[in-house]
């Protein structure tokens, strides 16, 4: 596996500068190497640890190498997988080898399950540290592990989309991934952090980087239609949509693994599968803060609401007091 991360020192001094002139165009055809590394990004909660158990079952169901690597300081996304299981994550091993003068080993951070290898990155506990960091400090791990000569049909990676520190978007701005996956759902606030990640896939291109959006997974669809219409308006596709089914939440809950033909929603994952492989990394259209309100029933939103300005007297209230004037006031004639 190759792995081509642009010199950092000429990205960096890139990012330093206001892009105004488009440097890339929409990439139209399907990706050349053979490893295709792919980023998934989601609000917290919306489903990405789900979609990606799954879906990484399903493509070594279908004979393809897997690698799944949790980018989340929840370090949940392998949960589903290893059936509840929390794997022992590449931060925290490293920490406890070091003190005890030894090497990390593969199979000390690397678990495999229905020929899916998966493991997670980790971060600091709450108050302790920067995540984003941790994410910049894991991938340093990974490499001194051998990351760049492994061999695997699918590297995919499950990033947090609603953090915007720089090493949640590390993919993006390094060109570590070919292309990146959106999960949202029928809500305002996933489909923000969607629009939020596309914003970024769009910053990055001006700056000359390759990543583009490969489209949307829309989790637990109730099939009211925002998820479709934010996928229409951005100019990219939709890629599967997961009903709102009780029977798909419970065995979730139970940490079944569904992306299997062994199950009714196989068919469905592999379809999936499928769309991920060949979809091509376009760039996205962001849209602006009244565009995204604008997908959704202003009555449900508030979107119809004019801003009124505030003035100082509001901002004293009881301390408000007259203020002189050089204002004339004539006497009515």
């Amino acid at each position: 596996m190759t792995l081509d991360i642009p010199n950092l020192k000429d990205f960096d001094q890139r990012l330093r500068e206001e892009a105004h002139e488009d440097l890339a165009d929409i990439v139209t055809t399907e990706p050349t190497k053979k490893t295709q590394i792919i980023a998934i990004y989601g609000k917290g909660g919306i489903g990405k640890s789900f979609t990606l158990a799954n879906l990484s079952h399903m493509m070594a169901e279908m004979g393809k190498r897997v690698l799944l690597i949790g980018c989340d300081p929840k370090s949940d996304t392998t949960s589903l997988l290893f059936g509840g299981k929390a794997c022992p994550t590449i931060i925290e091993t490293s920490s406890r080898k070091k003190l005890a003068g030894e090497e990390v080993k593969i199979g000390d951070v690397c678990f495999k399950r229905g020929g899916v290898f998966a493991m997670e990155l980790g971060g600091p506990e709450v108050g302790r540290g920067c995540g984003g960091r941790g994410i910049i400090h894991g991938f340093e791990l990974l490499e001194k592990l051998g990351f760049h000569d492994w061999d695997f049909d699918y590297v995919l990676l499950d990033f947090l989309g609603d953090v915007v520190c720089g090493g949640f978007g590390l993919p993006i701005a390094r060109d570590m991934a070919q292309k990146v996956i959106l999960v949202g759902s029928n809500d305002l606030q996933s489909l923000y952090v969607a629009n939020n990640v596309c914003s970024a896939v769009e910053y990055f291109r001006k700056l000359g980087g390759n990543v583009g959006v490969a489209g949307l997974v829309i989790n637990k669809d109730d099939g009211s239609g925002e998820a479709q219409a934010f996928a229409k308006a951005v100019n990219i596709p939709v890629l599967a949509a997961i009903p709102a089914d009780d029977d798909l939440r419970k065995k979730s809950a139970n940490y079944q693994i569904v992306g299997t033909m062994d199950s009714q929603w196989g068919p469905m994952f592999a379809g999936l599968a499928e769309a991920v492989g060949i979809a091509p990394p376009v760039r996205p259209k962001p849209l602006d803060q009244d565009g995204l309100l604008g997908l959704f029933d202003a009555k449900d939103t508030g979107g119809d609401y004019e801003l009124v300005p505030a003035n100082d007297d509001d901002m004293r209230g009881k301390f408000a007091k007259p203020k002189a004037t050089l204002e004339v006031i004539y006497d009515d004639a």
